[in-house]
């Protein structure tokens, strides 16, 4: 669990992230990737290092132009079979943080499986309409309004992890034997900067960024 100091520090500069890209319209915007989640669960990395590195080595291959048709000749069932792969691990990766929680509760048991009902058959919903008809179920005179309401119900993270979001925090929250239900208590020495001593190693900033943007 990251501490709520690291996380606020994450989605702040992801919000300058994104001013700049719209400033000056990049052509890479910066943007959440549900999918990195679960890899970061998987693979235990989640060093800067490693993304920056990483970065490097699409920046190269992108100047090369004989790399990029490499990849682009790759047969597309050779892809698919990688990406059925690879979103397994994932997908098995995110669900391994439900350990923490009392499997043998209907109350969890309920909030697992209302929430990926709905963030399976809501977003299917949407998106066979929107086929059909050529517009959102939600079709009013403004644009940015339909939007605004069509594309977060058209995505399966988003529908899914709203309603477990809500239920998980409102259903019986207040008993006492829920806390543990919820695995809550594993993670209440990482709710502090200071709680535990691998805060410094994994979370620091670069440059002695530290001092400027501290952590609690």
């Amino acid at each position: 669990r990251l501490p709520p100091s690291i996380l606020s520090r994450g989605i702040g500069w992801q919000g300058v992230a994104i001013l700049i890209s719209g400033l000056f319209g990049t052509g890479a915007g910066s943007s959440v990737s549900v999918e990195n989640a679960g890899l970061l669960a998987l693979t235990r990395v989640g060093s800067r290092r490693v993304v920056q590195i990483a970065a490097g080595f699409m920046i190269f291959f992108s100047i090369l132009g004989k790399f990029g048709a490499v990849f682009a000749s790759i047969p597309a069932p050779i892809i698919a079979a990688l990406y059925c792969l690879f979103f397994a691990y994932v997908g098995a990766g995110g669900l391994s943080f439900l350990q923490f929680c009392n499997l043998n509760s209907f109350r969890t048991k309920f909030i697992l499986g209302f929430s990926v009902f709905l963030g399976l058959s809501i977003p299917q919903y949407f998106n066979e309409y929107t086929a059909i008809k050529g517009y959102g179920p939600v079709h009013t005179g403004a644009r940015w309004f339909n939007d605004m309401v069509n594309v977060p119900f058209s995505s399966e993270p988003f529908v899914a992890g709203s309603v477990a979001f809500f239920l998980d925090n409102t259903l019986h929250k207040k008993d006492s034997s829920i806390r543990k239900d919820r695995g809550k208590h594993w993670w209440d020495k990482f709710r502090s900067f200071k709680g535990d001593t691998r805060s410094e190693e994994f979370y620091s900033l670069p440059f002695n960024l530290n001092k400027y943007f501290p952590s609690v």
